[in-house]
């Protein structure tokens, strides 16, 4: 299974929280590309309640985060 931010943002208006199938049937009715289908039939626990993508990829990254980009900085992240 592997997720990256693209293929989790089409989990974005999900009806969370949401069972495996709930999450295969928004899927695929809303469009998201077969990865992220692939993806969502790879979870182990059929009948778990997932709360949020977090839920699912925990290693995604939070809109809480603190990321940013300076295009003024260069390649080692200096100015």
């Amino acid at each position: 299974m592997i997720w990256t931010p693209e293929l989790a943002s089409f989990l974005e208006d999900a009806p969370w929280p949401a069972t495996k199938e709930e999450l295969i049937d928004f899927a695929e009715r809303s469009g998201a590309p077969m990865q992220v289908i692939d993806n969502l039939q790879e979870l182990e626990e059929e009948d778990a309640l997932y709360e949020g993508i977090e839920d699912i990829w925990p290693d995604s990254i939070n809109q809480d985060d603190d990321l940013y980009y300076d295009e003024d900085t260069d390649d080692e992240g200096y100015y």
